[in-house]
């Protein structure tokens, strides 16, 4: 019995050891492999922004309103330009999609809030109740489309249209 007790033993550290090999080898390949591979993550990596407007006008707002903003023709062109066609017919496809199922839910349920659109100027100035004053540079936001909340007394909010419902109670309810 004590025999076999000494071979179980031997063969439990032969297996630890085993085991110890097997995860040093795999955690100390070919760093060559790993630096051409971190090589090309960075390559993958390179940051698309979205092109400058082509206009500098500015959107004065001073009632309670959802701002949907799209960007100009010239713009659109240059933004199909610097995307693959699939990846821009489906920002368009979004863009579209998030904005009709936005302006459905602002009639149905938020009927006394105005709805401003542009796609012709670069800058939305809004003033509030107390005549402050926030700007915002539409080429500073990267989302090809999108909206801004505005209520009057609080400022400006960039909403996900995705979860426009959600926003839109959070924002305009309290």
């Amino acid at each position: 019995m004590k025999k076999f007790f000494t071979h179980l033993l031997f063969f439990n550290f032969i297996a630890a050891i085993t085991a110890v090999l097997v995860f040093y080898c795999a955690c100390s390949g070919d760093q060559s492999i790993k630096n051409r591979s971190a090589e090309k993550s960075n390559e993958a990596k390179k940051v698309i922004r979205k092109p400058a407007s082509s206009f500098s006008d500015t959107l004065i707002i001073t009632t309670k309103s959802v701002v949907f903003y799209n960007p100009d023709s010239l713009q659109m062109e240059r933004i199909k330009a610097v995307n693959e066609n699939t990846v821009f017919e489906s920002i368009a496809h979004d863009c579209f999609f998030q904005m009709k199922n936005t302006r459905l839910v602002l009639k149905k349920y938020w009927p006394q809030i105005n709805i401003i659109e542009t796609s012709g100027a670069r800058f939305l100035l809004f003033i509030k109740k107390n005549k402050s004053r926030t700007i915002i540079d539409l080429n500073s936001k990267n989302d090809v489309c999108g909206i801004f909340l505005f209520n009057t007394e609080k400022e400006p909010e960039l909403a996900d249209m995705t979860n426009v419902d959600t926003a839109l109670g959070f924002y305009f309810s309290k």
